[in-house]
């Protein structure tokens, strides 16, 4: 079998990336791994111009002008491939599309949009979620189809972290980091660590999707025990050797509908290290449960300052819940379980 496999980013220079270990393989949904599942992978060029409907022209133009055989659409996302599924929801695109559905499928807000949504989703054979939350909350919708839904395991690249932990003393870790950026509650996490003395290095970028991250961070009090980094560019190498030198990760998020910070959770867990995270229904794990780490109710700085201190003055029991989540990562929430969840929907589609 071999599948068209469509991503928004520059596949062959992460794929390059990851062949040659900088790069985790987990950014590419498991594509890196299909072939070992007996599935070959035809790899889209991608552009990223800011209109969307230059991306989803440009896409259609791909995909139907490619030479190469295959057998199905394997998407990343639906951004850009708008004008592919409508062309399968008429019957007029031979090939499965099967993609990944980040949020949970809801009712447009108005009538007119409703009904292009559901002529939408039924040019989409199959969908992937990172939760069952996402397709529990996904079926009070008209549109989903529960046979056409699968919860995958997504998760991280162990060959790639393992080589971090290599030959690294685990006992030289310390201090409290945060990576992400996207819907980041930084006021609530500084505030709380503004009330400890545990040392907290924030890595963020000065603007995403619309949050000016250093306006907000100039105009916030914020303590010497935490240190600021606006960075651009930086590779994903050097920022998981700064993860893989910290004592815990912190996710202090908004409330969202999707799995915001999921990435970062992986990391941790696959490195082996503990961390507190804002409370979201629908991560895939129950961190609480799993004992992996600390979860905090949304805007909640006493709950975030308490996690802190929990961490910072029990390193034995925080070093515990490192190990548990590096054996959840080895049993489910990875790279290889990924592609395995993949391959089995992808496969039972050439054979109807």
């Amino acid at each position: 079998m071999k599948v068209y496999y469509y991503h928004t980013i520059d596949i062959r220079n992460v794929y390059q990336q990851w062949h040659n270990g900088t790069f985790p393989g987990h950014f590419l949904y498991g594509a890196t791994h299909l072939r070992n599942e007996g599935i070959d992978v035809v790899m889209h060029q991608p552009i990223r111009p800011k209109q969307r409907w230059k991306l989803s022209l440009h896409t259609a133009f791909k995909i139907l002008t490619c030479h190469e055989h295959y057998d199905a659409i394997y998407a990343t996302t639906f951004r850009g491939l708008e004008i592919i599924i409508f062309l399968r929801a008429f019957g007029l695109f031979r090939h499965p599309v099967c993609v990944w559905h980040h949020q949970p499928v809801v009712k447009a807000k108005s009538f007119f949009r409703e009904m292009i949504a559901r002529l939408f989703y039924k040019g989409i054979d199959q969908m992937f979620f990172f939760s069952d939350k996402i397709i529990q909350d996904s079926l009070h919708s008209v549109k989903a189809k529960r046979e056409r839904m699968h919860v995958v395991r997504w998760g991280a690249d162990l060959k790639y972290y393992d080589a971090l932990l290599k030959n690294f003393d685990k006992s030289s870790r310390s201090g409290f980091i945060s990576t992400g950026k996207e819907m980041r509650d930084m006021p609530t996490l500084i505030g709380a660590f503004n009330h400890t003395s545990a040392p907290l290095d924030i890595y963020s970028c000065r603007e995403y999707l619309g949050t000016n991250y250093e306006r907000m961070f100039a105009d916030m009090e914020v303590h010497d025990n935490i240190n600021i980094h606006l960075i651009g560019g930086l590779a994903h190498a050097e920022m998981s050797k700064l993860v893989n030198k910290s004592q815990c990760v912190v996710i202090c998020c908004f409330p969202t509908n999707y799995t915001v910070g999921l990435t970062t959770v992986v990391e941790a867990l696959a490195l082996g290290i503990p961390l507190i995270c804002t409370k979201n229904l629908q991560m895939p794990m129950d961190i609480d449960h799993e004992h992996c780490g600390i979860t905090v109710a949304p805007g909640d700085m006493v709950g975030w300052e308490r996690a802190v201190n929990f961490i910072a003055e029990n390193p034995d029991v925080a070093s515990d819940m490192g190990r548990r989540g590096r054996e959840l990562a080895e049993k489910v929430y990875n790279l290889d379980n990924c592609a395995k969840d993949i391959s089995t929907v992808l496969k039972t589609l050439i054979k109807k």
